[in-house]
């Protein structure tokens, strides 16, 4: 999402930090120690499962080379139990150099919503073992998943993915983008990861097919990246740093093709890498088509969106934006006209009827609830009026990290939307999405989000005030939120209370500690607990909980249990 100095993203996104209120009593924290040690050994870079079906599911590793030979071939048995007394399914695949030495094979024959365990060989090398999980057929009571994103190495430690490695119940893991983050040892996070020993492998920027690959090598080397991964499958959808910061589907603002080459080959490069790392299915159309679905039972589908690359178009910004708006009729052209251009896409033609039928499939088979994998804020959130706020000598402060301060201070009194990267930036394109589910007769609908390393709760409304669902926001792993309170010399909870006071779509919004997630979903009702580490700057660490939402299935949408407004930021938190 955000760079090393305040970009237009962060500062757009600096208006907020906590907005709901707090207990007066102190969370209850459980203390943990994180691994410490990688698998090491001819698979150093550990196991991963990913992309469920009802009887398969992807296998993953690595090897590390021990010869010159130019190929090797891995075995891989599936099990019912732990210790392989009753081997289910086994194979052969071939790996090599072109494949930067990963393997993947696709497990099959196997029973649905059943818990097995996998391992692969090379040799008299045996990895370590892994669990994994189908999804489940028929009449499904419950399904629960860890929801994250937002994983920058060197921010700090993954003590997020290990405290999800603890749970024992979880059904996948939804990962939602930002995997990895492509900048240099001199870019975002560079000072931090000096500091905690987590600097960037490659040093430089990722921008070719080595570079890629040994990125993703350095976040797969992680210990408890690892232990994750063996212990649940992935669900995966990208952003944008998988490739690079701000992408679009004709380039990127963290792309100068002038000493950075052409974008698409450094956009191929960077898939081939990611399906080379990453437990996934590999689409049948482009690369870029990375949207598919995953059917639970008669319980729900969750569709996994792709925004970046195959069809959005390139983000509006604010320094280019601000100087044509010298009128109120130039706002209200730019707000009502410029911003609702019907051109403008994020999904495409082919996603949206890939979308058009699984909905329609979802609710004809009765299921309640369709859970959305999405990228970037979903709800509208409009940029509060900093100036009456501001002063003079804050604005020169963030000048000298950001040269567009004073133009985006200037634009908050406008009405305009906050962050013009998110569904705000595209608004036809969200209503048509929304068109989308109301005609295949969605009213159970919520939309999980990354992105902004903070946590939300939004109400999802239409342009005509209808009310389409919920989102639920999730914080990062380990990247910061720019809604911190420590932003703007300790300002960021004044300019959450800003924000939440303009938007009353907004339910709740913290900066406030790094987590995850943890959602229940039940045939009438949903959980969302977020689950917290209260520091990443150390793998000991205590895990609390945060603040927890409940959401019920009416006649006519999902909608969090408490709707009066006030009292709901009251009920629902519950950490610090």
């Amino acid at each position: 999402m955000t760079t090393g100095k305040i970009t237009r993203r962060a500062a757009l996104l600096s208006g907020a930090a906590t907005g709901a209120a707090s207990c007066a009593s102190s969370p209850n924290m459980t203390p943990y120690v994180a691994v410490t040690e990688s698998a090491g050994g001819v698979f150093s870079h550990g196991v991963a499962s990913g992309d469920p079906a009802a009887t398969s599911v992807v296998l993953w590793t690595r090897v590390t080379p021990v010869t010159r030979a130019a190929i090797a071939r891995v075995a891989w048995e599936v099990a019912t139990d732990e210790a392989f007394a009753e081997i289910v399914a086994s194979g052969e695949t071939q790996t090599g150099l072109s494949r930067d030495w990963t393997v993947k094979a696709l497990a099959e024959g196997l029973n649905p919503g059943a818990t097995y365990f996998y391992r692969f060989r090379l040799g008299g090398d045996v990895s370590p073992a892994g669990r994994t999980k189908t999804l489940p057929e028929g009449a499904v009571e419950q399904a629960r998943f860890a929801v994250m994103s937002c994983s920058n190495y060197p921010f700090g430690y993954f003590n997020v993915y290990d405290l999800v490695a603890r749970h024992d119940d979880i059904d996948a893991v939804i990962h939602l983008g930002d995997y990895i983050y492509e900048y240099s040892r001199e870019g975002y996070g560079g000072d931090q990861g000096r500091a905690l020993g987590r600097e960037h492998l490659p040093a430089n920027e990722c921008v070719s097919l080595a570079d890629y690959r040994q990125r993703h090598a350095q976040y797969k080397a992680d210990p408890s990246s690892q232990a994750m991964h063996a212990k649940h499958p992935l669900i995966a959808i990208w952003d944008d740093h998988e490739t690079s910061n701000d992408s679009w589907s004709g380039g990127a603002e963290n792309h100068n093709p002038e000493t950075e080459g052409d974008w698409e080959t450094r956009r191929r490069a960077a898939l081939q890498a990611y399906y080379e790392w990453q437990p996934v299915r590999e689409p049948d159309m482009a690369p870029e088509a990375f949207f598919r679905s995953f059917s639970f039972g008669d319980l729900l589908t969750i569709a996994a969106l792709e925004t970046r690359l195959m069809a959005r178009a390139q983000q509006f910004e604010y320094s280019e934006v601000i100087p044509t708006l010298e009128t109120p009729e130039d706002v209200a052209h730019f707000r009502d006209v410029v911003l609702w251009d019907e051109s403008r896409e994020m999904l495409g033609a082919a996603q949206l009827d890939y979308l058009d039928r699984t909905f329609k499939t979802s609710v004809a088979n009765g299921q309640p609830w369709r859970l959305i994998a999405n990228q970037v804020i979903m709800a509208k959130v409009t940029a509060p009026d900093l100036n009456p706020h501001v002063e003079e000598a804050q604005i020169v402060e963030l000048e000298q990290q950001w040269n567009e301060a004073r133009a985006f201070v200037k634009m908050s009194a406008l009405g305009l939307p906050l962050n013009f990267d998110a569904w705000d930036g595209y608004p036809a394109a969200r209503e048509r999405f929304y068109d989308l589910a109301r005609d295949a007769g969605d009213t159970g609908m919520i939309v999980v989000t990354g992105d902004t390393h903070t946590w939300w709760a939004n109400d999802l409304v239409d342009k005509n005030g209808g009310h389409m669902g919920v989102e639920l926001g999730t914080h990062s792993v380990t990247s910061p939120s720019p809604y911190r309170k420590e932003f703007l010399g300790g300002m960021g909870a004044e300019y959450a209370l800003l924000t939440n006071r303009d938007n009353k779509d907004v339910r709740y919004l913290s900066g406030e500690y790094h987590g995850f997630i943890d959602l229940t979903i039940t045939r009438d009702a949903a959980r969302a607990e977020y689950k917290a580490v209260d520091t990443i700057e150390s793998g000991n660490y205590n895990a609390f909980l945060h603040a927890a939402f409940d959401i019920e299935k009416t006649e006519n949408s999902a909608e969090f249990s408490d709707i009066d407004g006030a009292g709901f930021k009251q009920n629902y938190l519950f950490g610090k």
